[in-house]
């Protein structure tokens, strides 16, 4: 048996990259939860190439102190856990303080940011786990963080990615769930340079489901709303004649292709169950005329 040794830094940090970030919509998940957790009310998120070679994720949040920023990209180095006690608190999308460590190990990663009070921003740069600046910058209040050519030293770790497209599709997919999860933040996503979604951040949650999902469905939705032993429970439920009004209308096709394109299962499904209901409604007038048509032959021939 070979002799155990630890591992260097940089091998340790490729490894713990493998375990979080396993696609370009992994690295903007946790950028996303990252703005989120800052406070954001205001984020755009950019990608080209499906993400690999540019993801850009800007918010209005909190920003981060000249002097953390390179604490930022240490491994377990987070802002939301003090105690051992504090992890039975957690209120936050993340808090292991992994992400940024290990997006920047198999990344170029760019950093501007500013907190309220301060004259200046800060610029950071990061390859490989490697930094390379850190800087004195003009830029607005919060955090853009942009992420280049993603498994650039992993070459092994591209050839488990899908097509650009696949990938966009799932870096999608996470900026829609993000988005119907907290309709209290403005979220715009631009796709190879086209603007694919932008939700108004009113807190209202029927407006952030017409903005993902379309007018057709969210006019078919109902806020529902109950309470019961102190525990609140508020949402939107699909309204029985959505599927009469779809089965009616090019709408349904439109929502279909696009549910079908694997963006979306549970869209899919919601597509499936209306069709099913419109089929089943059809079958039954069918039948309904035959009968008809049977009685009227009857009495005709009893005539």
């Amino acid at each position: 048996m070979a002799a155990i040794q630890v591992l260097p830094k940089q091998i340790a940090e490729l490894i713990a990259a493998g375990e979080v970030v396993e696609r370009p919509a992994s690295v903007v998940k946790e950028l996303l939860e990252n703005a989120i957790d800052a406070g954001a009310s205001a984020i755009t998120t950019e990608i080209r190439n499906g993400g690999v070679s540019y993801i850009r994720v800007t918010d209005n949040g909190s920003g981060i102190a000249k002097e953390d920023v390179p604490k930022a990209f240490l491994s377990h180095a987070t802002s939301k856990v003090r105690r051992a006690d504090d992890l039975d608190e957690i209120m936050t999308l993340g808090f292991r303080g992994e992400a940024l460590a290990s997006i920047a190990a198999v990344s170029h990663v760019e950093l501007l940011t500013r907190q309220a009070g301060e004259n200046t921003g800060t610029s950071y740069a990061i390859s490989g786990g490697t930094q390379e600046r850190c800087d004195d910058a003009g830029c607005p209040l919060g955090t853009t963080i942009v992420v280049r050519d993603l498994f650039y030293n992993t070459p092994a770790r591209m050839k488990f990615l899908k097509k650009d497209v696949s990938e966009a599709n799932a870096v999608a997919d996470v900026v829609e769930r993000l988005a119907l999860s907290h309709p209290e933040v403005s979220i715009r996503f631009i796709r190879e340079g086209k603007q694919t979604l932008i939700t108004p951040g009113d807190n209202q949650l029927l407006s952030v489901i017409y903005s993902v999902f379309g007018r057709v469905f969210a006019e078919g939705l109902l806020p529902v709303s109950y309470t019961l032993d102190g525990v609140e429970v508020k949402g939107v439920a699909v309204f029985i004649t959505l599927a009469s009004t779809l089965a009616a209308s090019a709408a349904e096709e439109d929502l279909g292709t696009a549910a079908h394109q694997g963006r979306d299962r549970a869209r899919a499904a919601v597509v499936d169950d209306l069709r099913a209901a419109a089929h089943a409604r059809d079958d039954a007038r069918a039948a309904a005329g035959n009968d008809l048509r049977a009685a009227a032959h009857a009495r005709d021939d009893a005539r």
